[in-house]
């Protein structure tokens, strides 16, 4: 029988992305596993220099086996830092962030680093003239509901639970090297119903375009008349996109085919589909 360590996973979010509030819980939504402790380092909405220095020590203190940077756009000073301490600590390291983190994915496996770039992550916007905190938290619950009925969470826990596994029974980890895009959700999501995927697939197309709006409007247009209409459309589209991820969810609850997979206290998943069936190891079905 494989003899098997408990793992402490380091999480250190710089600044935010959608996948950002939710990601500790997806590994342990019942906190009931014994084969795992999470900590979790943020430097809040900043992302700076300053804000990496002060605060990434404070998790290597707490001697983590594994560790996760979550961040927009790792190729900015703050991010790289941090994925330069990482990469030199000789932990293992799983970098998670957003579309524009393609421009340096070889910048990463260089590094020793694996990563999951999730493109239906999309920057907000953040325009003085519109972004209030209501305004952002439903932005952020918005993309949380497209990123978790898509599959795209699903995507994350499942390439973590595996580097944990092999942690555990004292293997050196595959790390990922993954890009979660249209065609991850077409051939990775769970969706039984052919139009409940269709309908997810388009929640997560809606929600690529809205990063590339937001580029355009946060980093591009200089005139207020024009880039306020812009983070507006946008954000409209995040609602409609999370609409959309909502019917194809309906679809698979009316069906009693809705795809659950619970961690166990061992860590690993069970599933089940039917909502009154209890769940069970996927060698048992």
């Amino acid at each position: 029988m494989e003899q098997k360590k408990n793992i402490k996973i380091g999480i250190f979010k710089c600044g935010n992305i959608g996948t950002s509030p939710l990601l500790e819980l997806l590994f342990d939504e019942l906190a009931d596993r014994k084969d795992i402790k999470v900590r979790t380092v943020t430097t809040g909405s900043k992302m700076g220099l300053e804000d990496v220095e002060e605060s990434l020590p404070k998790l290597f203190e707490l001697n983590p086996d594994f560790l996760i940077l979550i961040s927009p756009n790792t190729a900015l000073p703050g991010p790289a830092k941090a994925r330069e301490k990482i990469s030199n600590s000789g932990l293992p390291g799983v970098i998670i962030t957003d579309a524009p983190g393609k421009k340096v994915k070889s910048e990463l496996a260089n590094q020793g680093l694996g990563y999951i770039i999730i493109t239906g992550d999309p920057l907000i916007g953040a325009r003085k003239q519109f972004l209030d905190p209501i305004e952002m938290a439903l932005f952020n619950s918005n993309i949380s509901k497209v990123l978790a009925i898509t599959g795209a969470y699903r995507i994350v826990q499942k390439e973590i639970d595996k580097v944990v596994y092999a942690l555990e029974i004292g293997e050196k980890p595959v790390l990922p090297q993954i890009i979660v895009s249209l065609k991850s959700i077409r051939d990775e999501s769970e969706f039984s119903n052919p139009y409940a995927k269709a309908k997810a697939m388009a929640a997560y197309a809606l929600a690529e375009k809205i990063a590339e709006i937001n580029t355009l409007a946060c980093f591009i247009e200089k005139e207020s008349q024009n880039y306020i209409p812009l983070v507006t459309c946008a954000h409209e589209i995040a609602q409609a996109s999370a609409r959309l991820a909502e019917e194809a969810r309906e679809i698979e609850k009316c069906n009693d085919t809705l795809m659950r997979k619970p961690h166990s206290k061992s860590g690993k998943t069970k599933i089940k589909t039917k909502l009154m069936f209890p769940p069970i190891f996927e060698e048992e079905c």
